[in-house]
């Protein structure tokens, strides 16, 4: 028996050296390793090669599958050792081919996502922590895990344009969420107003309560304009009485963010009243009151408390039409100088010469108030019927002394007023308005914005909503003075949605887009193009292409169109691929389903004989596409 052993040793020994090896020629291994003297079969008890001394060490449930299942031929080293080449990729190339990067040998449960998500940049935190995958990586199977941009908008754009406490979109809000909002929590609630360089929060505007400016259910009802948040604080100010004193609504002109509204200048008194801060009145005064004795109303002032009699009388001796009387020193001298009195003729109204010359005897035959000298009468010498009779056909024409006065700045009736040589020539719906309509309260200092006159009409404008949207209030930028508005163009459209390529040719014909509603018409390509998604070749829906336009298409035209079929799907614009197709037909047979296409009827895969031959030794393989597909992702033999 000794003997025996001996012998059948030799022989394993000799036919290991002499004969040719059936596992290749790089398995220089001892046959006994394996076999036994009895038998080529492998019994596992006696079974001594170590798999980890090869470049694929045997783990997890690898270490108890038949060796058979991965060397499918006898050589062994042409055993694949790549993942997907013994594993069907049943995410569609959208992760890689690298099951190792998520998964271990164990099993193919997934225990650290969190760990692999933040190894592509974005951690899963906050909300995003309690996230199914498929929640965000939508698809059919929800096995394809498309890519997602890292960008907080290439999930949220929905959310974006969908949210209007505050309106986002109108607001020109920053499309990176992290901006405002806090990645860590699990809502949108946010306790970071971001960049408000819009307006900046300093001082009393400090507030870290949103709502104490907006209204919680519309962010966008509020404009930068001081009025908007202090109209009460504006109204109830009783020193001065802004009201009465017809001070400025915008509280800037006066005041700082400081508290309290204190400090405060009117620097704009020497433009629009009188010097104070400079010329002879520099330094005379302490306090407003000074001058102002009725804090309740600052429209009535004093020079008589200082200029006072007899010296002003006697300083006035022989001055025509004088009048110891407040507002008859500052209608002579409005620059409060003594040697500077005004010169009636050159700059209000000719007195002294021209038709008006000796018609008069006193300052108080036109200006019966001797309190507020801008008030002044022409109807008192001009009287009716004679002078509406001489008006008989005259536009516009009021029986009404500043109307006078428009029309005839040098009270010539024949030097009458054409107000097309203002800067402010009547066209459209402006011919033939009533002048009181505009010029309520004089003729002198009417404002030429649009919004002065149009400010309810601008409001009350829904279809759009002018103040929702933040319009101008420049009217003239988008409407003409042609009757009820129309037509009107939307220069600033870009400001909204920008018009480029197919959508710029359609920019004048506002229907094709809104038909009519302004107010609710959808800024995202799905939105206007659904029905062209809907009905296309191929079958987008089918065929599970995104709703997002712009991923393939360009705005000018649909067609050329681009597709990232390589990194996505298949490679056909690189590789064995590449100028082997001229239509997307040739493989996609179907056109009212892209998901369904076809390997074996092109080139060398149309002749079955042939593609059989070559795959005689291939385990489980069959002549058809998907198959094709599962053992050559990337196109490569």
């Amino acid at each position: 028996m000794y003997r025996l052993s001996s012998i059948i040793g030799f022989v394993l020994v000799f036919v290991q050296v002499l004969a040719q090896s059936p596992h290749g020629d790089s398995f220089q291994v001892n046959c006994a390793t394996c076999h036994t003297p009895s038998t080529w079969a492998i019994n596992i008890d006696t079974f001594q090669f170590d798999h980890d001394t090869t470049s694929f060490a045997l783990e997890g449930v690898h270490l108890v599958i038949d060796c058979k299942t991965c060397h499918t031929s006898l050589v062994f080293d042409e055993a694949p050792s790549q993942c997907i080449d013994c594993h069907q990729d049943i995410h569609s190339m959208s992760v890689g081919n690298d099951c190792a990067r998520c998964h271990t040998a164990q099993n193919w449960l997934v225990d650290n996502i969190p760990e692999i998500h933040e190894e592509n940049g974005f951690p899963l935190m906050g909300a995003h922590g309690n996230l199914s995958c498929v929640d965000c990586h939508l698809s059919e199977t929800n096995l394809r895990f498309d890519r997602v941009g890292n960008d907080c908008i290439s999930c949220h754009q929905e959310d974006y344009a969908n949210t209007i406490s505050p309106n986002h979109i109108t607001s020109n809000f920053s499309t990176n969420c992290s901006d405002c909002h806090n990645p860590l929590y699990n809502g949108w609630e946010t306790d970071n107003i971001g960049s408000h360089d819009f307006f900046p929060l300093t001082k009393g505007h400090d507030i870290q309560d949103c709502t104490q400016c907006h209204n919680p259910n519309d962010y966008s009802d509020i404009t930068s304009d001081c009025v908007s948040c202090h109209t009460t604080d504006y109204e109830n100010t009783a020193n001065p009485n802004h009201q009465a004193a017809n001070l400025s609504t915008d509280c800037v002109s006066c005041h700082t963010t400081d508290l309290n509204w204190q400090p405060a200048s009117y620097l704009a008194h020497d433009e629009q009243h009188f010097p104070i801060y400079s010329g002879t009145h520099k330094g005379e005064w302490m306090d407003c009151i000074d001058c102002h004795l009725n804090p309740s109303d600052y429209s009535e002032f004093t020079c008589t408390t200082c200029h006072a009699n007899p010296e002003t009388d006697n300083v006035h001796n022989g001055i025509g039409g004088y009048l110891y009387v407040d507002n008859a020193c500052l209608a002579c001298h409005p620059n409060g100088d003594a040697d500077i009195a005004v010169d009636h003729d050159a700059n209000f109204f000719p007195i002294y010469s021209g038709t008006h010359e000796g018609e008069w005897s006193a300052c108080i035959d036109c200006h019966t108030n001797p309190n507020n000298f801008a008030e002044f009468t022409c109807v008192t010498c001009h009287a009716n019927p004679e002078t509406n009779n001489q008006h008989t056909g005259i536009t516009g024409y009021s029986y009404e002394s500043n109307a006078c006065l428009a029309c005839h700045p040098t009270g010539d009736s024949d030097d009458t007023f054409d107000h097309d040589l203002t800067n402010f020539p009547l066209t459209g719906e402006h011919i033939g308005v009533d002048c009181l309509k505009c010029h309520a309260d004089g003729f002198a200092g009417t404002s030429t914005a649009c919004v002065d006159c149009h400010q309810t009409d601008f409001n009350a404008s829904v279809n759009p909503n002018h103040m929702a949207l933040n319009i101008p209030t420049d009217c003239i930028a988008c409407h003409t003075t042609e009757a009820d508005w129309k037509p009107a163009s939307f220069d600033i459209h870009n400001n909204y949605h920008p018009l480029n390529g197919a959508h710029a040719a359609i920019a004048n014909d506002c229907a094709v887009c809104h038909n009519g509603d302004y107010n609710n018409t959808p800024n995202t390509c799905f939105g206007c193009h659904q029905s062209d998604y809907n009905t296309a070749t191929p079958n987008h829906s089918a065929s599970g292409f995104p709703t997002d336009c712009l991923q393939c298409h360009n705005e000018s035209a649909w067609e050329p169109a681009t597709f990232d079929h390589d990194d996505q799907y298949f490679p056909i614009y690189s590789g064995e691929h590449k100028n082997e197709w001229d239509a997307c037909i040739d493989c996609h047979t179907n056109p009212n389903d892209y998901s369904a296409f076809s390997c074996i009827n092109c080139h060398k895969h149309s002749n079955k004989n042939e593609v059989d031959k070559d795959h005689d030794e291939e385990n489980n393989y069959q002549y058809i596409s998907t198959e094709c597909y599962r053992c050559h992702p990337d196109g490569r033999e």
